[in-house]
């Protein structure tokens, strides 16, 4: 019953996004302040409190291609279960499971600081396309530029790194339980993540960021796009405009782990895409968001994200928060160096108010 529920709300999503397609090709304008009427009309968006008709058809055409966000109003039961509980300098990282709709359970490490006397931020912290999954951004093996949950944890925020379907401990087909992605999906379990962060004593609830590199990157600002509990952004190598990644060559966006409608259905062509990210970005306004886009990324070519940035502008203006969307391009290929990864943690100490306990 729920997957026929699914398929319905996806038929829905996908016809109301096609006409919305339809008008904005018509009237040819791909401004991002314009919004369609119902009426096959567009209207121009000249503030803020009229970005939200925007805002919800964004995110209609994100799930025309990823399927739609399961229903959230009555959430399952977390059940968290601990598998390990260590203490290391000062930090308690907890290796633990967590439910998410009641048919599969999400391995991630939760990290608290021991020295914790009043609620701190908490940081949703996505890891990259690596096996060791949750492994890596909790400082357990891996690249050490990607220790950002440890290295957070030790700044004196609470962290939680949860494996991405398919990656470290989890296993689970999405496509066998109702998904169109592995990316819906991937949104579904980082939401239940926030809702697990906060739980907790030790969280502030209204203080609440995500980070992630690379695959991480992207699912940030998806999951972001989502879910406005999340107030400040950090994505690392994780986007560009998909005119630009691999000379528009979308593949790479199109298998299992991602979303294979954009080969099945859009024939991997950016020209034929619903979103891209300056969309998504300008779904995330006014919400600050740190990026670090290296200038020898040879995933993410540095000229789109520029792009993207300069097209979602003009959004973060009406809410005059124009300050708000960082870029930073180092002098690197796609990595997590230490001199802008430091200027990540001091975004969310200024972004999330953190105080040193």
């Amino acid at each position: 019953m729920k997957r026929i529920r699914g398929v319905l709300l996806s038929i829905i999503i996908i016809s109301f996004s096609i006409t919305l397609i339809s008008c904005l090709t018509e009237e040819k304008s791909d401004s991002l302040l314009v919004y369609a009427k119902a009426n096959g009309k567009y209207r121009k968006i000249r503030n803020a409190k009229s970005w939200n008709k925007r805002y919800e058809q964004i995110l209609d055409s994100m799930q025309v291609v990823m399927g739609p966000l399961p229903d959230r109003t009555s959430k399952a039961e977390l059940n968290l279960q601990n598998i390990e509980d260590t203490i290391i300098n000062g930090i308690r990282r907890i290796k633990l499971t967590f439910d998410v709709e009641g048919n599969d359970r999400v391995p991630a490490y939760l990290l608290i600081p021991e020295n914790i006397s009043i609620p701190v931020p908490g940081i949703l912290c996505l890891h990259q396309t690596t096996q060791i999954g949750k492994g890596e951004p909790a400082g357990i093996a891996g690249n050490p530029n990607l220790d950002y949950a440890w290295e957070l944890a030790e700044r004196g925020f609470v962290t939680i790194a949860p494996d991405y379907p398919n990656f470290g401990d989890y296993k689970f087909d999405p496509y066998q339980n109702g998904y169109i992605s592995a990316t819906m999906k991937g949104i579904r379990n980082h939401m239940a993540a926030v809702d697990l962060l906060q739980t907790l004593p030790q969280v502030d609830p209204e203080r609440i960021g995500c980070i992630g590199h690379s695959l991480g990157g992207h699912n940030s600002l998806f999951v972001s796009a989502f879910d406005k509990r999340i107030k400040a952004v950090v994505t690392s190598c994780g986007f560009t405009s998909f005119s630009r990644y691999y000379n528009g060559d979308l593949k790479g966006w199109s298998h299992k782990g991602y979303m294979p409608l954009i080969s099945s259905k859009y024939n991997t062509d950016p020209e034929k895409m619903p979103f891209d990210f300056p969309e998504i970005l300008a779904a995330i306004a006014p919400r600050p968001v740190f990026i670090n886009a290296p200038l020898h990324d040879s995933n993410f070519d540095v000229t789109g994200v520029h792009d993207c940035v300069n097209a979602a502008i003009p959004v973060y203006k009406l809410f005059n928060a124009e300050d708000k969307i960082i870029i930073k391009t180092p002098d690197a290929p796609h990595d997590f160096p230490p001199g802008v990864r430091e200027e990540a943690y001091l975004f969310f100490d200024k972004e999330l108010n953190m105080k040193n306990p």
